[in-house]
C-alpha cells in the first residue's frame, strides 16, 4: 500500500499528449512529438543523431499545422478542457475524502505544462503522494507508456543528481471499459441518433474512430487496438447493438504502414456503398482537440459532405465536461485511493517484442511502488530502423 494518509497532500497527475495554445507553440510541440521514439519511431532520431529527421519534419509541418489550428480558433483547447475536468473531479474528491488535501495537476508530453516541470512543481507544493492518472482510457506504449516513462526517467535523473523527489507514486494506467465511461459515450451517441428521422436511425452506421498507430508498434504486441475494441464492444452492448458499426483509425503520419482502415477512406467507402447516414464517434479521446475539431469536423464531415451532398455525416460530441465523465474519473481516483494505490496485473507486463530499455523498470516501479534503485533493470536492445 502507498503512503496516502490522513492530512497528506495528494496530487492527481492528469497525463496527456497536450496541444499548442498559440501559433508560436506549434513548432516546439511538433519537435517534441517527433523526437519521442515511444510515440513515432523514426530514423535519425534521438541525441545520437541530433534528432535530424524530427527537426526536419517539425520544420516542414509547422506552417500546415498552424493553418489547421487557426481554423479551430488559433490553438488547442485540451488544457482548458483538462482544467475543467480536473476542477470538477477534485471538487467531488475533497467531499469524499475530507481527511486528505487533494489537488489536480496537468502534465503534457509535448506542450506546456510539461510532465517533468509539473513533477517539480508538485514537490514545491509539498505533495506527499502523486497518482499518475492517464487521460488515455486505452493503454498504448506510445501514449500512456510514454508519459509513464517520462515520469520514471525524471525520478531516476533526480536521484542520480542527489536530489530525489520527496513523494510516493502510484498509477491509474487504463480504464477502457469503465462503466461510467461507457455510459457517457452511449448518451452522446444517442443524442446524435435522435437527430435522424426515426425510420433512418437503426440504419445509421456508427463509425468509431481512434488515433492510429504505426504497425511497427502494433506488431510488438501493443495492447491499444485490443483495448479500443473493448471500449467499442462495451458501448455497443450498452446500446443493445442498435446499429451497424465499425472501428477505424485516423491521424496517420508519414509513409510507413499504420493501423487501418483509415477513417477518411472508410467514410468515402460507406457513402460509395450507399450508406448515407454516418455518425463519427471519437472513442479514444477524452476532450476536443485538433483530431476532433479539424480532422473530424472539417476534413471528415464538412469537406466530405461538400463532395457528397447526398450524405449526412454527424460527429458525436466529445466527453469534455459531460457530468457522467466527470463522475467517471472521480470514481476511478476514489477507488484507487480506497485500495491503497493498487494497479492491475496488466501494468507489469511488457509487450512481447518490447525494444524500450526503460519500459521494464518503469513497469516494475509503478507495479511494486518501490524506489527505482530497488528495481532490477532488464536491458533490451534498441530497435534499429
Amino acid at each position: 500500500r502507498v503512503a496516502i494518509t490522513a492530512g497528506g497532500k495528494v496530487g492527481v497527475f492528469m497525463l496527456n499528449l497536450g496541444g499548442p495554445e498559440s501559433s508560436e507553440a506549434v513548432h516546439p510541440f511538433l519537435l517534441r512529438l517527433f523526437s519521442d521514439r515511444d510515440l513515432i519511431p523514426l530514423p535519425l532520431q534521438g541525441p545520437k543523431y541530433n534528432n535530424l529527421l524530427p527537426k526536419f519534419i517539425a520544420k516542414c509541418r509547422t506552417p500546415k499545422i498552424i493553418d489547421q489550428y487557426n481554423k479551430i480558433g488559433g490553438g488547442s483547447p485540451i488544457k482548458e478542457w483538462t482544467t475543467t475536468q480536473g476542477t470538477g473531479m477534485i471538487s467531488r474528491l475533497n467531499e469524499m475524502f475530507p481527511e486528505l488535501d487533494i489537488n489536480f495537476y496537468i502534465g503534457f508530453r509535448y506542450a506546456e505544462p510539461l510532465t517533468e516541470a509539473t513533477l517539480d512543481q508538485m514537490e514545491q507544493d509539498g505533495v506527499d503522494h502523486c497518482i499518475a492518472f492517464t487521460q488515455y482510457p486505452q493503454y498504448s506504449c506510445s501514449t500512456t507508456g510514454s508519459s509513464f516513462n517520462a515520469i520514471y526517467k525524471h525520478i531516476t535523473e533526480r536521484q542520480k543528481n542527489g536530489n530525489p523527489l520527496n513523494m510516493s507514486f502510484s498509477a491509474i494506467d487504463r480504464w477502457a471499459t469503465e462503466p461510467l465511461l461507457v455510459e457517457a459515450f452511449s448518451e452522446l451517441i444517442t443524442q446524435q441518433l435522435e437527430k435522424l428521422e426515426p425510420k433512418e436511425r437503426s440504419k445509421a452506421v456508427l463509425l468509431f474512430s481512434a488515433h492510429s498507430l504505426p504497425m511497427s508498434v502494433v506488431n510488438r504486441g501493443d495492447p491499444y487496438p485490443q483495448e479500443v475494441g473493448a471500449t467499442v464492444e462495451a458501448v455497443m452492448k450498452r446500446l443493445n447493438y442498435s446499429n451497424p458499426y465499425r472501428l477505424v483509425w485516423q491521424s496517420k503520419v508519414g509513409p510507413s504502414a499504420w493501423l487501418g482502415a483509415p477513417t477518411d477512406e472508410a467514410v468515402e467507402g460507406l457513402i460509395k456503398n450507399g450508406r448515407k447516414n454516418i455518425i463519427l464517434v471519437p472513442i479514444a479521446f477524452t476532450s476536443d482537440h485538433i483530431e476532433t475539431l479539424f480532422e473530424m469536423d472539417i476534413e471528415y464531415v464538412e469537406d466530405v459532405m461538400k463532395k457528397h451532398p447526398e450524405a449526412n455525416i454527424l460527429r458525436c460530441g466529445s466527453l469534455n465536461d459531460h457530468p457522467l465523465f466527470i463522475e467517471c474519473i472521480t470514481q476511478l481516483v476514489a477507488r484507487h485511493i480506497k485500495t491503497g494505490g493498487s494497479t492491475i496485473p496488466q501494468m507489469s507486463l511488457r509487450c512481447p517484442m518490447c525494444v524500450n530499455p526503460t519500459c521494464g523498470p518503469m513497469r516494475g516501479f509503478f507495479s511494486t511502488r518501490k524506489f527505482p534503485e530497488q528495481i532490477p533493470v532488464v536491458q533490451a536492445k534498441e530497435e534499429s530502423i
